[in-house]
């Protein structure tokens, strides 16, 4: 089987990104920091939500950090794996519910046969 990973990125990737714009940069990073503090939802919660969209986006990276973060958060495999069935329906939920742009272009009086 393939290895579907992508590179993982460098130190010096993250220096360059950095050194081409800081502010950015620090404005993320601070804005990251906010986001999973605790609050209305513990750090398990927001981690787990993170997993899942991890895996709606399919971004290799966040999986394997948010994966991490909810285990050390105190969220169990069960929980990882249920956040990702959650993912997993709520992304073909999205399919059927665009199905009526397919919908759209075949009226009724069009049913049947071509």
């Amino acid at each position: 089987m393939a290895d579907l990973r992508l590179p993982r990125p460098t130190r010096e990737e993250a220096a360059r990104r950095r050194a081409l714009s800081p502010a950015a940069e620090d404005a993320f990073r601070a804005f990251s920091a906010a986001v999973f503090a605790p609050g209305a939802l513990d750090s398990r919660t927001k981690q787990l939500i993170a997993v899942a969209v991890a895996h709606v986006t399919q971004c290799p990276w966040c999986i394997e950090s948010h994966v991490r973060a909810a285990r050390r958060a105190g969220a169990s495999r069960e929980q990882v794996m249920e956040a990702i069935w959650v993912a997993a329906e709520m992304r073909a939920g999205a399919a059927w519910a665009h199905s009526a742009k397919a919908l759209e272009m075949m009226p009724p009086e069009e049913e049947g046969p071509p």
